[in-house]
């Protein structure tokens, strides 16, 4: 069993916003964020992680899977150029 960090978009602990707050309904990001939690089946990267009695919480595949689409959609291809925009 895969074991993640907490996902929680309402959280205010490190940034004084929430995420649900900001995505605009019909905002390319707000699409990408309901088909990422809605239709898509994440199930398969469980079996991919190995973490759950030994190593630290992965981040989990939602938040990776969303912050690839946007940057793809908005024209970053470069892991750096990603790696900055977060």
């Amino acid at each position: 069993m895969a074991k993640y960090k907490p996902l929680n978009d309402k959280q205010m602990i490190m940034l004084p916003i929430s995420l649900d707050d900001q995505l605009v309904p019909g905002s390319l990001e707000h699409t990408i964020s309901e088909v990422v939690d809605r239709h898509l089946d994440l199930s398969v990267f469980d079996a991919r992680y190995r973490n759950d009695l030994t190593d630290a919480a992965a981040i989990h595949p939602k938040i990776l899977l969303k912050v690839i689409l946007l940057a793809y959609a908005k024209d970053m291809l470069s892991s750096r150029q990603i790696e900055r925009a977060c």
